[in-house]
């Protein structure tokens, strides 16, 4: 009695037979109870296989566990940019001048990720995102003001005022999408001015998320 064949040759004719529990048919000849016991026993053989498989699909779950897992401590230990640095030249003022000038803010007052350099007032992208950067000035009313935030050679934003009687504050922000590389820095228009106060003047920025 034959179960199932296995063909082990695709040219051939042999078969690979499988035991089988008998089904009450006892025309089967000797010859084929003879090529029934010369094979191991393939029920067994497919339960280990499935047995096998099971185990597989198990440690690809666990691999792709472990995978989010590292994935999620990546993310925790992406780069943390945050500064924001105030004028620092004392109660003077800064400008006017007959050149646009980049402003150095000198008093860090906070400078996570070194991306700010308070030598030469650029903050420079230490990996490609989007960040935030703000201005908030002082200024007495006999000058002008105008500063712009500029990204590379670009202005993006600006902030000013025109002669007045009395002092005048003001302040601008934007999201810039950066390039790991470019930099962000405060210009003062020329023939215009600002208050060098410690505490007035700032220019601020972080990183809102990498791209």
């Amino acid at each position: 009695m034959l179960c199932q064949g296995f063909p082990l040759d695709p040219g051939s004719n042999t078969a690979l037979l499988m035991n089988c529990p008998d089904d009450g048919n006892t025309a089967g000849t000797e010859e084929n109870a003879g090529l029934h016991s010369c094979f191991p026993d393939m029920c067994d053989l497919l339960k280990e296989f499935s047995a096998m498989t099971e185990k597989l699909k198990a440690m690809e779950t666990r691999l792709k566990e472990s995978e989010n897992q590292i994935t999620d401590l990546k993310n925790k230990e992406r780069i943390k940019v945050i500064f924001s640095a105030a004028k620092g030249d004392g109660n003077i003022d800064i400008g006017p001048f007959n050149t646009a000038k980049t402003l150095i803010y000198r008093r860090v007052i906070t400078n996570i990720g070194d991306a700010y350099n308070r030598f030469t007032g650029i903050f420079v992208a230490p990996v490609a995102g989007v960040y935030y950067f703000s201005i908030f000035y002082h200024a007495g009313g006999r000058y002008p003001a105008s500063l712009a935030i500029y990204k590379n050679d670009q202005v993006t934003v600006m902030t000013g005022h025109n002669p007045s009687k009395s002092a005048i504050n003001g302040g601008n922000a934007v999201f810039l999408q950066l390039q790991r590389g470019d930099q962000v820095f405060v210009r003062l228009v020329r023939n215009t001015y600002v208050w060098g106060s410690l505490y007035h003047t700032t220019f601020s920025g972080f990183l809102v998320t990498q791209m």
